[in-house]
């Protein structure tokens, strides 16, 4: 497919929660095929929310959505999109459910029609990739915060996806683990959709940066480098560690 395809098109999109007040207010987007784009914002700013309502968890109060090209409304309208575009949750238990690592990494592939022998050869080739081969038979659910999220992340890329959004990748992760995540994503040729409040890590993997703020959406020169030592939560997102991820 050509490149500079809209892969996601948003526009003018509000959501509500019931009974809450508005999360997204007018929201525009265009995401083209191979663009590298970061979404930042203060907890509760709707990120979540935003990703939600692309992959079709939840739909927009108001404003249309289309994804490849083709407008999306109804629930077997997601059905391709959910083939196309691999989405990491923020919470990797939403995404683990088989009884062990294999079964979870392999159930994708074998939903789309592999045999078991190029099932189990995908596992080991992704799980290869994110440094946790040797994980096959470990029980999911007593795996770490940090090697769920790892163990997610190869279920998705098992699924050979066209792009990524991912929400909160890092969270969890040692140091270690971000620089080899951030050096594997940098290199796929994937389009991707990413929101994290590690900013070291969101300007190793993406090159656009939007703000979103109030319901509203808006782009931003955000990156900054600088050097100094001190102790913040989030620096209020506008800056990155140079020194955070060696060269």
């Amino acid at each position: 497919m050509p490149t500079g395809e809209r892969i996601i098109e948003i526009t003018g999109v509000a959501y509500s929660y019931p009974g809450a007040p508005v999360v997204l207010e007018g929201v525009d987007l265009v995401v083209k095929r191979g663009e590298r784009i970061g979404i930042i914002g203060a907890n509760g700013a709707g990120k979540t929310t935003l990703f939600h309502l692309i992959m079709g968890l939840i739909r927009p109060s108001s404003g249309n959505i289309a994804i490849f090209g083709r407008p999306v409304r109804k629930e077997r309208d997601f059905l391709d999109v959910r083939r196309r575009i691999g989405f990491l949750f923020q919470n990797a238990e939403d995404q683990l459910f088989c009884p062990t690592v294999k079964e979870d990494v392999a159930f994708g592939p074998l939903n789309l029609g592999k045999t078991a022998v190029e099932a189990a050869e995908i596992v080991q080739r992704v799980l290869q990739i994110l440094g946790i081969d040797g994980f096959e038979n470990r029980i999911s659910h007593k795996l770490s915060h940090g090697e769920k999220k790892l163990v997610a992340l190869a279920s998705v890329l098992a699924m050979d996806p066209e792009a990524l959004i991912l929400d909160e990748p890092t969270a969890g992760l040692d140091r270690e683990t971000k620089t080899r995540l951030a050096e594997l994503l940098s290199k796929l040729d994937l389009t991707v959709l990413a929101t994290s409040h590690d900013m070291d890590f969101m300007s190793r993997i993406t090159d656009t940066f939007y703000g979103l703020d109030e319901g509203r959406l808006g782009k931003t020169d955000l990156v900054i480098p600088h050097t100094h030592v001190h102790v913040h939560p989030g620096g209020e997102y506008y800056h990155r560690h140079d020194d955070e991820y060696p060269q």
